[in-house]
């Protein structure tokens, strides 16, 4: 293991703003009176930071298995004192032990890794086997966002939504094809990590879709 990455994730354990302690999490989460909005496989916390800092008034949580990609997006947060924001460093499969029923307005999914490959469909974070899990969490009517700008998750995701049974219980709301070839002037959708920045400059179309929980 590199050094650095090695400080970092002892870093992270002494982090304020990280946890991957089941009982120590729900005790501080009962405390959050506010919307919550979760984003899935979070990296290193770009995209969950920005929109911390436009939204004071919502909490934000970004979740992710690796510790030394967590340290960045945490060490950020403690800099800038953003106190609706912490992280969790545990697998997505394990959301239900910490969060509640009902419990989340909106889940982010941006850029996350489209397993491309057909043998490792189950591993998409917009697999019904995950579907599932974010409907049990998410509030009635809450909203799910994906932004990718991988064709083939995204076409997965929504031959999934269109034809599982209609007591799947999701609703497409929106598709993109091309996000900027739309011209939104949308300012979370206009949020850019380096990986979106570095894809663009290649000349790839992001594309989002969101869908809500019936």
């Amino acid at each position: 293991m590199a050094r650095k990455k090695k400080i970092r994730i002892n870093a992270v354990k002494n982090f304020t703003n990280v946890f991957c302690n089941e009982e120590i999490f729900q005790n501080f989460f009962n405390k959050v009176n506010k919307e919550v909005i979760l984003e899935l496989g979070c990296g290193k916390g770009e995209y969950t930071l920005a929109l911390a800092e436009k939204f004071s008034n919502k909490f934000f949580i970004g979740i992710d298995i690796k510790a030394d990609r967590i340290w960045h997006g945490a060490k950020q947060a403690l800099e800038k004192n953003l106190e609706n924001v912490v992280f969790l460093q545990i697998n997505i499969l394990n959301l239900e032990k910490f969060l509640k029923s009902n419990a989340i307005s909106e889940i982010w999914i941006t850029f996350p890794d489209p397993q491309p490959k057909e043998r490792n469909e189950k591993r998409r974070l917009t697999h019904p086997k995950f579907l599932e899990i974010y409907k049990k969490i998410l509030k009635p009517n809450g909203i799910i966002h994906l932004k990718t700008d991988h064709e083939g998750l995204f076409k997965f995701t929504l031959d999934i939504l269109k034809n599982e049974n209609p007591n799947f219980g999701f609703e497409i709301l929106k598709a993109y094809e091309n996000i900027y070839e739309k011209n939104l002037k949308n300012e979370i959708l206009e949020i850019q990590t380096r990986y979106e920045k570095k894809h663009l400059e290649m000349g790839a179309k992001i594309k989002y879709l969101s869908f809500q929980k019936l």
